[in-house]
């Protein structure tokens, strides 16, 4: 005679960690609007507009602060600290590396979004001493993340724009989580989230955001505010950014014209999400 088991079965227990993701993800949102953590954002003059409003509409307070003087006495005082290589110079990275450094010291969660990582060797050696410093996270796309994972640059590289989708990227992130000790996320049309050894998708978002510049560097921005309010359980926070600002893309989309009214009506949806919104979007699941 079979034995009989209590055991749900596979499809009733994938629905379960569903709706546990997408009740954390209202947890992580709803935390950030009510504890409104203080995040330094030292990024790069194209998104600075874009992430500062994406972050105040989630709840999150962004202070642009890079100048090397200030961060003594400003680093401190941030939950978190989100770091940008978009449009870096040489006089950008002695300040990046001393907020990392006022950061570490003082046990705040910081993240790296390593734009362009293969576009050139002085982009790529950059990242790369970067991530040396220990990130909490990483955020990147496909290109970028398999660029880190490597060490080399791109002779193919398009700059920003990824040559990769996200899921040819997953071994490559798993490897550089295991080795840098960072949750690495991958954006594309399903965001990869890993620490070496969980993977998850959320699968979440618009494919016109490709089309509006900024949007990978506010969602980076949006995991350091996530991270801030619940830096032990990183993995957890990521993912839970990534679904909240991509379901906020879905909404907008709903009204949005083109890429300029798309990122309005994102804003405005990301500003006015509720729970029962959250939990009935939010999409992320094992991989």
């Amino acid at each position: 005679m079979e034995e009989k088991t209590n055991d749900p079965p596979k499809q009733e227990q994938e629905n379960q960690q569903e709706g546990t993701w997408a009740r954390q993800a209202w947890a992580h949102l709803s935390t950030v609007r009510q504890q409104s953590p203080l995040i330094q954002c030292i990024t790069n003059f194209v998104s600075m507009d874009l992430v500062a409003n994406v972050m105040l509409a989630a709840g999150a307070s962004p202070a642009m602060i890079h100048s090397i003087e200030e961060i003594p006495d400003f680093t401190p005082k941030a939950h978190a600290l989100y770091i940008n290589v978009g449009t870096l110079t040489p006089d950008w990275l002695p300040a990046m590396k001393l907020a990392i450094q006022v950061a570490n010291e003082n046990k705040k969660p910081w993240v790296l979004d390593p734009v362009a990582a293969g576009a050139s060797g002085f982009r790529l050696k950059a990242c790369l001493e970067l991530l040396g410093m220990k990130p909490t996270v990483v955020r990147g796309n496909g290109s970028e993340i398999i660029a880190l994972f490597k060490g080399s640059e791109d002779s193919n590289s398009k700059g920003v724009d990824s040559m990769h989708e996200s899921t040819d990227a997953v071994e490559a992130a798993k490897s550089l989580a295991e080795v840098s000790g960072s949750i690495v996320a991958v954006s594309g049309a399903v965001d990869i989230v890993t620490d070496g050894q969980r993977v998850v998708g959320a699968k979440n978002g618009v494919s016109m955001l490709q089309k509006i510049t900024a949007t990978g560097c506010s969602v980076t921005a949006l995991i350091a505010a996530f991270v801030a309010i619940d830096p032990s359980r990183a993995f957890e926070a990521t993912a839970s950014a990534m679904s909240v600002f991509g379901v906020a893309s879905e909404i907008g989309m709903d009204m949005a014209k083109g890429p300029a009214s798309l990122r309005m009506h994102m804003i405005d949806s990301l500003y006015g999400l509720d729970r029962a919104t959250v939990l009935h979007r939010v999409n992320i699941s094992a991989i």
